[in-house]
């Protein structure tokens, strides 16, 4: 699953559709909703630095996570 870690105003100003969007101050409060899912997480930002972070947290949480970097870079590749 793509986690878009933006705020809600930049996820609204365009995103990978199907993704969800976790801001990453909220992102702790999402974590086992996300471990229920039981698949891997890429994490998503505007430059791949917040991403990264949320990464880590996903990782430390024991959930499988990778940073995907930049959305619009990611949606260029899946698209």
């Amino acid at each position: 699953i793509i986690v878009d870690v933006r705020s809600v105003t930049e996820y609204k100003a365009g995103h990978i559709p199907g993704s969800k969007n976790y801001p990453l101050d909220s992102l702790q409060g999402k974590l086992k909703e996300l471990k229920k899912i039981n698949k891997p997480v890429i994490t998503v930002c505007r430059s791949g630095a917040r991403s990264g972070m949320a990464k880590g947290m996903l990782q430390k949480a024991g959930i499988e996570a990778y940073n995907g970097g930049p959305w619009k870079s990611l949606k260029n590749k899946i698209a």
